[in-house]
């Protein structure tokens, strides 16, 4: 299961991703995506346990859509399939130190989703 909380920074949006982003699961993280207007999306990826290819397929969706991503703190088994897959090469990756200015310290609202279903908002 993969759970996405959405919290608006007012310079970004941060989608905070818990759980396995793997298929059937990988619609969480696109749905929550497309409900921000925003352009820019910090993808926290640190409460990531497992990806598979559609996991990796929905980072990469989510990048040709136009939005302006930065993927966050991804743990050393994602960011290892990131570089064998050579996906880390077309997208953006920032450890903790680095984005620690994007990332909210209080404040900001927040949403929660944690099922498949898109749902108009």
């Amino acid at each position: 299961m993969l759970t996405v909380r959405i919290e608006d920074s007012g310079q970004a949006v941060i989608l905070r991703c818990c759980g396995k982003l793997v298929r059937g699961w990988e619609t969480a993280l696109l749905c929550a995506a497309l409900r921000t207007c925003e352009r820019s999306i910090r993808l926290d990826l640190s409460g990531v346990s497992a990806i598979d290819a559609a996991g990796i397929g929905a980072l990469v969706s989510l990048q040709a859509s136009g939005k302006y991503l930065v993927l966050v703190n991804p743990p050393a088994s994602v960011r290892e399939l990131l570089r064998r897959t050579n996906v880390d090469s077309i997208l953006e990756i920032c450890e903790a130190e680095s984005a620690s200015s994007i990332l909210p310290t209080s404040g900001g609202s927040l949403h929660e989703t944690a099922s498949t279903q898109c749902e108009s908002v």
